[in-house]
């Protein structure tokens, strides 16, 4: 099963329940509004990222004369994709010697993120490393170092309950002697609330400036999308003690509602850079809002507004505009 297929199962119940709202229905009324909205919320969205959804669809209905809930759902599908648009500047660290720092919560996939990360960008030619900075977990470094092995990347580590920021220090002088394209820094687990997160980030990014400051720098945090609401609240969390340029959601696999990618994108106004639908290597990949569109609403294909012009009937009317 290819990695699409994969997310489609994934987000199968999601996508059953909005399909359902449209089946139900062939008029567009306060009932379906209702239906939709119950069901976009259900579907972990949140009543924020929803509430914006359905002011916008009511706007395009009336603007468009659409009377039909089946090309209501086409517009449906648009606004959704409109709020989970990646910017050009996304992946612009690729194009530079990189350090990423990897945070979040344990048992979200953190470690298992980082190895995945090396494998998808050593397959794609780019000389790539990973530190092992969560010296706190136990077994997090041997994690680390069997992930490092399966991607066939370098690893800088030192013993268990060392100075994170010595491995760091280590690391980074090993990326510059090595060319390094990529150095992928997996950190400790630290729960959001703890002042010594914001600390122990400070003090690593500061042996970054001074010992390679030509490199770039950015940090990602990894959200488990099983726990909904949960996850977007870690993220915000996080936000509040350090800056966060991209989010890996992972665990998009059986459990997740499809939701949640839509309400991060548009609440924290932060990219999700990689999805994650199983435990394979292979099963981290870049986010693709086309493909995650598609995944909820099953095999319908997206139509522009252009599109649902012309298919309802009404386009004569806007010609002779």
């Amino acid at each position: 099963m290819g990695f699409f297929q994969r997310l489609k199962e994934g987000l199968k119940k999601t996508s059953q329940n909005i399909s359902n709202v449209f089946k139900q229905t062939t008029e567009i009324d306060d009932d379906f509004y209702d239906n939709l909205e119950e069901t976009l919320i259900e579907s972990d969205m949140g009543f924020e990222t929803t509430e914006k959804v359905i002011e916008d669809l009511k706007a395009r209905v009336e603007e468009l004369g659409i009377k039909d809930a089946e090309k209501c759902k086409e517009l449906v599908k648009n606004i959704l994709r409109d709020q989970i648009v990646l910017n050009d500047a996304a992946y612009c660290y690729e194009d530079a010697h990189s350090i990423v720092f990897i945070i979040g919560v344990n048992g979200v996939g953190k470690t298992t993120s980082v190895g995945k990360l090396a494998a998808l960008y050593k397959g794609d030619g780019r000389r790539t490393m990973v530190a092992a900075a969560d010296t706190f977990r136990a077994g997090a470094i041997e994690q680390l170092r069997t992930w490092a092995d399966r991607a066939g990347v370098d690893i800088i580590a030192h013993s268990e309950g060392s100075d994170p920021s010595a491995v760091v220090y280590d690391a980074v002088k090993a990326a510059k002697a090595r060319k390094t394209d990529l150095l992928l820094i997996d950190t400790a687990g630290r729960l959001h609330n703890k002042k010594n997160l914001m600390d122990e980030l400070a003090k690593m990014r500061r042996v970054i400036e001074r010992e390679y400051p030509e490199a770039y720098v950015e940090t990602m945090i990894v959200l488990d999308g099983s726990t909904g609401q949960n996850a977007l609240e870690q993220a915000r969390q996080f936000a509040n003690v350090t800056e966060i340029n991209g989010i890996i959601l992972t665990k998009l696999d059986g459990t997740a509602k499809g939701g949640i990618a839509i309400a991060i994108m548009n609440e924290l106004k932060c990219p999700i850079k990689y999805i994650g639908v199983g435990e394979k290597i292979t099963d981290l990949q870049k986010f693709d809002p086309e493909e995650y569109i598609n995944a909820l609403f099953a095999d319908f294909d997206v139509k522009s507004d252009t599109d649902i012009i012309m298919d309802s009937g009404i386009a004569g009317d806007f010609r002779n505009v």
